[in-house]
């Protein structure tokens, strides 16, 4: 999305706490954390680590720039490939992107500013490239509906297991988990229906690589919800860093973490360990492999506090709750 004036206002006030913390997100490469370099890459709006090229991750540009997606190598924060769609229009507002089954790359063409302007949106599939190099790459174009009227989104997520792609609608006060059909048409409408309400303002969701974890994250904090089949149940709050503008989410490819982006020039991506330990393919080699909370992904404990002191203060300042406590109320 294009920075809204609230976000803007509170990347301002947040940038001399960041500036405290180290210049890199983390000691380490890959799953500690990295900064994307490519200065084609100023508006990441969307992330998705790699099933098939290990340390891999894609990522997007917001509106404005094509019909382009790069593949970032993690231990170098440098772009190894881009790859261009071919058979599809020109995109609009592309905010999402997810892996699903059998390595299928799907990128959400799902922002809608005005938040009611596009009759409908768009999503592109294509399989992962298996070689890393520039190269363009034919894709299909599915056009989707909202059952209940056109919307503002950001988060598109596919289940692993079953295939099916999801939407989260972006509400200030709390948006809905909306299902597309079990299997997408290339030549009709798909209709996406509301399942169940999320209690963010969402900018983009994952789902851990077993499929058992929806983590959804928002400018100021995130949720993560048991998936419990469909029937969400939030389960906590996640640990959010605080970013200029936080846009992105996803689970590393082993589960172990959390990884969440921003936009701008030479953005970071910052990790986190996921909660409760959920969304992990295989068990930790070497009986541990994921910081605490005072591991190399951590921005030291003075810098944090400050950050968050100031987090607070803009908080205050507006009277906003971009976390809302769990409510019954009906979709």
């Amino acid at each position: 999305m294009r920075p809204r004036s609230l976000a803007l206002l509170a990347g301002v006030l947040l940038t001399g706490a960041l500036a405290a913390a180290p210049a890199s997100a983390a000691d380490g490469a890959g799953d500690q954390g990295f900064t994307i370099k490519d200065p084609r890459i100023a508006e990441s709006s969307g992330l998705a680590a790699s099933h098939l090229h290990p340390g891999i991750y894609w990522t997007h540009n917001d509106s404005g720039d094509g019909p382009y997606i790069y593949a970032v190598d993690s231990a170098t924060g440098k772009t190894v490939a881009r790859v261009t769609l071919s058979g599809v229009g020109t995109p609009r507002d592309v905010e999402a992107i997810s892996i699903g089954p059998d390595n299928q790359i799907y990128v959400g063409d799902i922002g809608d500013n005005l938040d009611g302007s596009w009759p409908y949106v768009w999503i592109y599939r294509l399989p992962e490239p298996r070689k890393l190099v520039d190269q363009t790459v034919r894709a299909t174009q599915y056009v989707v509906k909202y059952a209940n009227g056109a919307r503002n989104a950001e988060s598109l997520v596919v289940h692993p297991k079953t295939g099916r792609v999801y939407i989260i609608d972006k509400k200030e006060d709390g948006g809905h988990l909306y299902e597309g059909p079990a299997t997408l048409s290339p030549t009709g409408t798909n209709i996406f229906k509301p399942v169940a309400a999320v209690d963010l303002w969402a900018t983009d969701a994952a789902f851990s690589p077993d499929g058992t974890q929806l983590a959804v994250r928002g400018y100021f904090g995130g949720i993560y919800y048991d998936w419990n089949g469909g029937k969400i149940k939030r389960e906590g709050r996640l640990d959010v860093p605080l970013q200029k503008q936080g846009e992105s989410i996803t689970y590393s490819a082993d589960g172990t973490k959390l990884m969440y982006g921003s936009e701008g020039a030479d953005s970071p991506v910052q990790a986190q360990d996921v909660p409760g330990g959920s969304g992990k393919t295989s068990p930790s080699a070497g009986g541990g492999s994921a910081t605490g909370s005072d591991g190399g992904s951590s921005p030291s404990a003075g810098a944090k506090v400050g950050a968050v002191a100031v987090g607070i203060a803009v908080l205050a300042l507006f009277g906003l709750r971009r976390l809302r406590r769990p409510s019954a109320r009906r979709h």
